[in-house]
């Protein structure tokens, strides 16, 4: 491997798009990264769910929010809202929707996930 390896997001080695979502994801080496980009609207459980057939989120999120504001509502009672500039660890066990009228842009950190997340 490369002592130093660079990719865009925009030209990502995969794309996915489900309802009012998209997802670019670009390997790097073991690593996966992903960008998150949901319009106003998107809920998981409306958008995601059909996708990936779980009653909620079952995907641990390592994250950042470059913009927009989005709200997570987690199965054991806890919630918060995320907005640009926080950076995030969500467990799996969610539900997570827009908040306003922008879009919101994520990155995540989480290989697994990145790797695998709205995908069918």
């Amino acid at each position: 491997m490369a002592s130093i390896e660079t990719k865009s997001m925009d030209s990502p080695d995969e794309t996915r798009t489900p309802d009012k979502t998209t997802v670019n994801v670009v390997h790097l080496g073991d690593a996966t990264v992903a960008r998150l980009t949901v319009q106003p609207g998107w809920r998981w459980s409306e958008c995601i769910k059909p996708v990936v057939g779980t009653e909620s989120c079952q995907a641990a999120h390592l994250g950042y929010v470059v913009s927009g504001r989005m709200h997570i509502a987690a199965t054991d009672g806890a919630e918060a809202d995320l907005g640009a500039g926080d950076t995030y660890s969500i467990a799996p066990g969610h539900d997570a929707w827009v908040l306003g009228d922008e879009p919101v842009v994520a990155l995540e950190f989480e290989s697994k996930t990145a790797a695998t997340y709205a995908k069918a």
